[in-house]
C-alpha cells in the first residue's frame, strides 16, 4: 500500500527574524587541536532575505505577473493596500532605492512609490528557496522588506552561494547547501540560515576566504587549490559544530589524495545541487545542463497526472518504487528520492505542499495557474533526479568521512590535519575585518527613491 505523509511545516513561511551572527573567528570551541568553523574560513556572510509579503514569490512567473496586475487595478488605495499588505518597512508610500538585478543593468528598476506606480511587472527572476526549491520572485525593491541588495550585486554566471542550514533539535540533515542563484536563505519550514557567497565580488574575483588560506592549503598539500577546490571540500567535509553558535566545522587534511577525493565528490554535488550551472565537467561526468539518470533509472509520467492536483493527494508506493498524485503515476522514485530530508521535512512533500497549498480568497496569492502545467511536472522530473543522485553519493561521503576522522586523538590524526591553531600561528586567522563585510563592487550609479542617486 502507498505511504502518505506531510511537510512538517509550511514552505512558505518566510517571515523568521534574523539569526544571530556567527561568533567571531577563532570561535571554534574545540582545546588545541579543533577544526576550524565555516565562519572563519569564509568570513563574509549576509542574513537570509525577508520578503515580507509571500504573494511576491511563487513556483509561477505567470502568477507573479497576474498578481502584480491585481495590485495595480485596484480602485483606490485602500484596496491596493490592502492587497499589498504593508509592514514596518514597505508600504505604498514607503521609498526604496533600486534593486541591481543580475544581467538587467541596461534595464533599471522602477523606484516611484507604489501608489503611484503604473508600469508593468519586473520580469520576474529565479530564486532558490530551501535547499532545492526554485522559485520566481518579482525583483523590486519595494515589495521586499530586506533584499540584501549586496547579495544581489555579486550574483553572476561565476557566482555559488553556500547556504548554512538552520539548526533544528533532533533532525538530521546536510548541513550546507549550494546555489548558482540567489538563495533566500531560509529551510521549507521558514527557519534562518546564513549566506555565503564563494566570490566577493562579479566574475569570479575575490574570494569570500580567509586570505592566504588557499596558499597555505596548496603548500601544505603540494597541490594548486583554487576557491571552487576549497567550496568542494568543505561539501564533503563540513558537519554541524556541537556547540551550536560555531555553526559548521570543517576539518582539514594535509593528505593529496583524501583531498583530490573528496573535491571530485564534492564538485559533483555542487554540480547536482545547481541543476548543473555549475562544475560542469564532462570528462568527470558532469556535463552542463540538467544532471539526468541512464535509461532505465530515469522518472517518466506513466499515467498522467491530475490537471488540478490537490494538497494531500502525494502518495509514495515503495512497492512499484513509484509517486502517486491522485490517478497520476511518476516511478521510478526511488525510496532515497522519498525519503531525502533537508532542514527538517522530506523534500518532496515541501515541493509538492508549496505548489499545492489552499490560499485565501480575495488574496493576491490566491491568483495562481488554474492548472498543472507541463513546466511543473519537468520541474518534478528534475526535482526527483537531483535527489537520486545526491543519495547515491552518500557511501563513498561516508567513506570519506570515515578517513577523515580516523584514529581521533591519535599523533596520528592530529599531523595529518590542519586545526584552526595552526592556521592562526600561519597568520591566515584571524581573517582581518574588512573581509568580513560586503567588498565594493559597484561601476555604476544605483538610482535611489523616487529618481535620486544614493549616495555611495
Amino acid at each position: 500500500m502507498p505511504t502518505v505523509g506531510s511537510a512538517s511545516a509550511n514552505p512558505g513561511a518566510g517571515e523568521a527574524r534574523d539569526v544571530t551572527p556567527p561568533r567571531a573567528a577563532g570561535s571554534n570551541s574545540g582545546a588545541g587541536h579543533g577544526a576550524p568553523v565555516l565562519a572563519d574560513l569564509m568570513p563574509w556572510s549576509v542574513p537570509p532575505l525577508l520578503y515580507g509579503r509571500s504573494w511576491a514569490v511563487a513556483p509561477d512567473p505567470k502568477a507573479l505577473r497576474a498578481r502584480w496586475d491585481a495590485l495595480l487595478a485596484a480602485p483606490d488605495d485602500a484596496e491596493r493596500e490592502r492587497l499589498l499588505r504593508p509592514s514596518r518597512a514597505r508600504g505604498l508610500h514607503t521609498p526604496a532605492p533600486q534593486l541591481a538585478v543580475p544581467g538587467r543593468e541596461g534595464q533599471p528598476a522602477a523606484t516611484t512609490r507604489l501608489a503611484r506606480e503604473s508600469g508593468p511587472c519586473p520580469d520576474p527572476v529565479r530564486v532558490l528557496h530551501g535547499a532545492f526549491d526554485l522559485q520566481w520572485l518579482i525583483p523590486d525593491h519595494r515589495l521586499i522588506d530586506a533584499a540584501r541588495p549586496e547579495l544581489w550585486r555579486v550574483a553572476d554566471e561565476r557566482q555559488i552561494f553556500a547556504v548554512e542550514q538552520a539548526r533544528l533539535p533532533n533532525v538530521h540533515g546536510p548541513a550546507l547547501s549550494f546555489g548558482a542563484v540567489l538563495p533566500d536563505g531560509r529551510s521549507p519550514a521558514g527557519k534562518p540560515g546564513r549566506i555565503r557567497p564563494l566570490y566577493r565580488r562579479p566574475g569570479g574575483q575575490d574570494p569570500n576566504l580567509a586570505p592566504g588560506l588557499t596558499e597555505l592549503l596548496g603548500e601544505l598539500l603540494g597541490l594548486p587549490v583554487s576557491a571552487e577546490d576549497l567550496l568542494a571540500w568543505i561539501t564533503v567535509a563540513g558537519l554541524p559544530a556541537r556547540d551550536q553558535r560555531d555553526g559548521v566545522v570543517v576539518p582539514l587534511t594535509r593528505d593529496p589524495e583524501l583531498w583530490l577525493a573528496a573535491v571530485e565528490l564534492g564538485r559533483t554535488s555542487i554540480w547536482l545541487h545547481t541543476r548543473g550551472e555549475r562544475c560542469a565537467d564532462p570528462a568527470a561526468g558532469r556535463p552542463g545542463g540538467h544532471p539526468r539518470l541512464p535509461g532505465g533509472r530515469r522518472p517518466y509520467v506513466r499515467a498522467p497526472l491530475p490537471a488540478v492536483p490537490r494538497a494531500g493527494e502525494l502518495e509514495y508506493d515503495p512497492e512499484e518504487a513509484a509517486l502517486r498524485i491522485g490517478d497520476g503515476l511518476v516511478s521510478p522514485v526511488p525510496a532515497a528520492a522519498w525519503e531525502f530530508h533537508a532542514g527538517g521535512v522530506r523534500v518532496l512533500e515541501a515541493w509538492y505542499e508549496r505548489r499545492t497549498a489552499v490560499a485565501a480568497p480575495g488574496t493576491l496569492e490566491a491568483l495562481r495557474p488554474a492548472r498543472w502545467t507541463r513546466e511543473t511536472t519537468t520541474e518534478l522530473l528534475e526535482l526527483i533526479t537531483v535527489l537520486t543522485l545526491l543519495a547515491a553519493l552518500r557511501p563513498e561521503r561516508r567513506k570519506l568521512a570515515e578517513r577523515l576522522a580516523a584514529e581521533p586523538g591519535s599523533r596520528r590524526a592530529r599531523a595529518a590535519g590542519i586545526s584552526a591553531d595552526a592556521l592562526r600561528l600561519a597568520g591566515v586567522l584571524p581573517a582581518p575585518a574588512g573581509a568580513r563585510r560586503p567588498a565594493s563592487v559597484l561601476d555604476h550609479h544605483e538610482e535611489g527613491p523616487d529618481g535620486q542617486f544614493a549616495l555611495l
